[in-house]
């Protein structure tokens, strides 16, 4: 009896324990499960945050003035970018700027460099020629006339010192002169006891007679060998006057020769000339005194050290150029005349300017063009205003700040990818969060002409197009795309989206029958 009491009992124990496990456990796994509901809820409520975000459109990886309702790829195959509500891409500030992807600006090149203040040093450089010092050069031409009896030195290009002989000449004018002067002179000597006045004239009459022999250039040395021995000569010598090379020989042994006739010509070559021929643009650039290199093709390891020394006055038509003369030691003779050289005219900056690569400007002719990095993949078109060139920088007067980075390479590749020129267009300001800027292109209403599918043409007879002020005519178009031209017929009214791709070369990028909305070109801008 009390062993089955104890037995109840302990089976009321055990099932009164199991009961209350089920029920913690119950309560347990509730808990539980409203966690889990908890965070699904939480998880749903995130997505739905994320779904809220309006999207916008869809634009072109390349920055083109192309967008899509839906997702698509471009023509080389890259997907279109969400464009979300509240995002930069929206913000219209930022039609005015140029977006490519980060894999596009590698494949691309692009590099930059910051704009820096610096010193602008440049090489002016000019063609020039080896030239004669024309102060060291001496021509020989006898006064009287007379007959050459003997050259001593016969070849043209002989180098002689000064004092040398040249050659020796027969005048019968010189030889009464020096008769007249040897008999002036014994009567000076004959009338020293004299009265003054015979003394004083026939003194005049011997220094008329010497005057007359020096007029002829007759040295002084064989004017007092005349003196002293008082007997004329038949022949007299011409001596060189300066040390250097004739460059020049006319004289032919027994020729008659005339006052006045040149004979020989001496060049001094121990210092010449180089005569640059430097272009107008550059001559504001050049100063007297400043030092100047020269380059010989004869001697391409050498160069030769001068100074500028003369700045001509006048400019060559032809060739839009102003002759500068350069002064140049020529040791050894290593320079000779009617060589060509190469000039190299150092010119530096007086003081730092703001300067930009050279290559990062976009010169179209009326406006000068630089692109500049606002963030990675980022680019603005801005119009600078230029100033003094060296020969791999210039300055910049306005459109840049110091240290804003500037695209130096591959500038002309962003152009053609990104549409540059319609950009550029719309730098005007002109553009409003209502209306897209007048950089996407032009609009115009006309009927079609003409269709040529093979060459991708369309030549259409458009209304007046008031953004280009041009008056109604039949003009030829190129289209963006041959998926455009499907569907139209001669005659039909159309209006039309076009863009200037290069000068003078006009690409449609959407055309639609006049009374529907114009469906446009997915490659529209390539």
């Amino acid at each position: 009896m009390k062993q089955s009491v104890k037995i109840a009992i302990g089976v009321l124990i055990v099932t009164v324990l199991a009961a209350a496990g089920g029920y913690w456990m119950g309560h347990k796994g509730a808990g539980t499960g409203s966690g889990a509901a908890t965070s699904s809820s939480d998880t749903n409520s995130g997505e739905t945050a994320k779904k809220e975000r309006k999207l916008l459109y869809y634009r072109n990886p390349m920055g083109l003035a192309d967008t899509s309702p839906i997702p698509k790829k471009d023509s080389m195959g890259m997907d279109y970018i969400a464009v979300y509500e509240g995002e930069d891409d929206a913000d219209p500030a930022s039609a005015n700027q140029i977006k490519i992807s980060t894999e596009k600006i590698q494949k691309l090149g692009v590099r930059t460099e910051a704009a820096s203040m610096r010193k602008l040093d440049k090489v002016v450089r000019a063609a020039g020629r080896i030239e004669p010092d024309e102060r060291r050069t001496f021509t020989i031409s006898p006064k009287f006339e007379g007959f050459v009896e003997r050259l001593y030195v016969n070849v043209t290009g002989q180098p002689v010192s000064k004092g040398q002989p040249l050659f020796e000449v027969y005048s019968p004018e010189l030889v009464s002169a020096q008769r007249e002067y040897a008999i002036a002179a014994q009567g000076v000597q004959s009338l020293k006891g004299g009265s003054p006045e015979a003394q004083a004239g026939m003194k005049q009459l011997a220094d008329s007679s010497l005057l007359r022999l020096k007029n002829w250039d007759i040295s002084e040395g064989q004017l007092k060998a005349l003196t002293k021995s008082g007997a004329s000569k038949r022949t007299m010598t011409f001596l060189s006057p300066v040390s250097g090379i004739v460059t020049e020989k006319k004289a032919i042994q027994g020729m008659r020769f005339m006052p006045g006739e040149m004979l020989y010509q001496v060049a001094d070559l121990s210092s010449v000339w180089v005569v640059a021929d430097v272009f107008e643009q550059d001559i504001g650039l050049v100063k007297t005194g400043a030092k100047a290199k020269v380059k010989i093709n004869a001697y391409p390891d050498k160069v030769f050290e001068g100074k500028i020394t003369y700045v001509y006055p006048t400019l060559k038509a032809e060739t839009r150029t102003v002759q500068v003369r350069i002064e140049l030691p020529n040791s050894g003779l290593l320079l000779k005349p009617a060589m060509f050289a190469q000039v190299e005219l150092p010119v530096g900056g007086k003081k730092e300017v703001l300067t930009i690569p050279e290559s990062s400007v976009l010169d179209s002719g009326t406006r000068r063009i630089v692109l500049v990095q606002l963030k990675e993949g980022q680019f603005e078109p801005r119009e600078v205003k230029t100033g003094a060139r060296s020969d791999n920088y210039i300055e910049v007067l306005e459109g840049v700040k110091d240290g804003e980075l500037v695209v130096v390479a591959a500038n002309f590749l962003i152009d053609a990818e990104s549409n540059l020129k319609a950009v550029i267009g719309g730098m005007s300001g002109n553009a409003t969060p209502d209306k897209k800027p007048a950089a996407a292109g032009h609009k115009a209403d006309g009927v079609v002409d003409s269709i040529d599918v093979k060459a991708g043409t369309l030549s259409i007879k458009h209304e007046p197009i008031a953004s280009l002020k041009w008056p109604a005519m039949t003009m030829e178009f190129k289209v963006a795309n041959e998926v455009l031209l499907k569907g139209l017929k001669t005659g039909s009214p159309i209006t039309f989206e076009f863009v200037e791709r290069q000068p003078g070369e006009w690409v449609i990028t959407s055309i639609a029958p006049k009374s529907a909305p114009p469906a446009t070109a997915s490659h529209a801008g390539h």
